[in-house]
């Protein structure tokens, strides 16, 4: 269990004095036990004895099958059935090209909530520019300059002789004297004379991540701490964005939002709230203006 103090629970807090499971084995609690704690009033508890490397490794010895929310949705359902209890909280993270530019290393993290009592999931994100730095080196000099660039010794790094698919990978490098050993070990057990290092992205060794997990559990606990009008469910918010702002210069509606529809998780309420920050698309975003 978290040690930091919570809040005093009160009737209205519908997770106050409530145990949560969180199975992780990388430090995940340190980042989502303090936010929800204070907001919830609730008690997250690590659970361990399960490797979630299993369920996929930014190392590639495990390819993660299903989606970035199956896999947070399945850890959190492993760590309800070890700990017996029926709140569960998982993390998931994932590095892809920038949406915008597509040349930058961007990092999506998921939290995942599940409430069996009330049969509801709540999932919330993150997301940012992040590093992930890589590439090649065949001598010292060059590993050291990869390794400024890649926000070392603060951002840890993995290292593999030949290629970024050799199996041989030496994890969680986190200072310079363990790199270099490191390093030379490798490259007596490289063929090609190169030995390939990049950001080791797990979340206890990566900074950057760790931001993006602790925004996320800000969100799930404004989603959390959001209920439902009809029924008092917690979780109410967002389900859905509806297209359909007019453009600036031909008027035709556009895939822009012109509405967000929101909703409960549990009863049947939805309530459509218009766009209040735009009345008009950019013609740029127009298919019949810019197709």
């Amino acid at each position: 269990m978290w040690p930091e103090k919570t809040p005093a629970p009160t009737p209205t807090a519908p997770y106050a004095g409530q145990r949560v499971a969180l199975l992780t084995q990388h430090g995940k609690e340190r980042w989502v036990a303090p936010v929800l704690q204070a907001a919830l009033g609730c008690q997250i508890e690590r659970v361990g004895g399960f490797d979630t490397d299993r369920l996929g490794s930014f190392t590639r010895e495990t390819a993660r099958a299903g989606s970035q929310l199956d896999a947070a949705r399945q850890k959190a359902r492993i760590g309800m059935q070890l700990s017996g209890l029926s709140l569960g909280l998982a993390s998931e993270g994932s590095f892809a090209p920038d949406p915008f530019s597509g040349q930058l290393p961007w990092n999506l993290e998921l939290l995942v909530f599940i409430d069996e009592p009330r049969g509801i999931e709540v999932v919330a994100q993150a997301q940012g520019a992040a590093l992930h730095v890589h590439g090649l080196a065949a001598d010292w000099a060059q590993a050291q300059a990869l390794a400024r660039r890649a926000g070392f010794p603060a951002h840890h790094l993995t290292l593999r002789p030949d290629d970024a698919d050799d199996p041989r990978v030496c994890k969680g490098l986190a200072d310079w004297n363990a790199l270099q050993a490191a390093f030379d070990r490798a490259l007596a057990q490289s063929h090609s004379g190169l030995i390939f290092l990049e950001n080791d992205l797990r979340a206890h060794a990566h900074p950057g991540r760790q931001q993006h997990i602790e925004r996320a559990a800000q969100a799930l606990a404004a989603k959390l701490q959001t209920r439902c009008p009809a029924c008092d469910c917690p979780g109410f918010g967002l389900i859905e964005r509806i297209p359909g702002l007019p453009c600036a210069d031909c008027g035709r509606p556009t895939r822009e939002p012109c509405a967000d529809l929101y909703g409960c998780l549990r009863c049947d309420l939805r309530q459509k709230r218009a766009r209040t920050d735009s009345q008009l698309a950019d013609p740029a975003r127009c298919d019949t203006c810019n197709p």
